[in-house]
């Protein structure tokens, strides 16, 4: 089963150069499809903390 790209197509990125829309790095996004399926697991797991952590940031106010 391929796993699925997280892109929202709503590509912004922060001063870290993580994209607003789906949490990937610039290097992740050019990545992603040369990756392996278990690469992309990897890169989708660590988005979704990045983005956990953002939101968590935003919440503390």
């Amino acid at each position: 089963m391929a796993v699925p790209s997280p892109c929202v197509k709503d590509c912004c990125l922060d001063k870290q150069d993580v994209c607003l829309g789906c949490g990937h790095t610039v290097n992740e996004i050019i990545r992603w499809g040369d990756a392996s399926e278990e690469e992309k697991l990897e890169m989708l797991v660590a988005s979704k903390k990045r983005k956990e952590k953002r939101a968590q940031k935003y919440n503390d106010f």
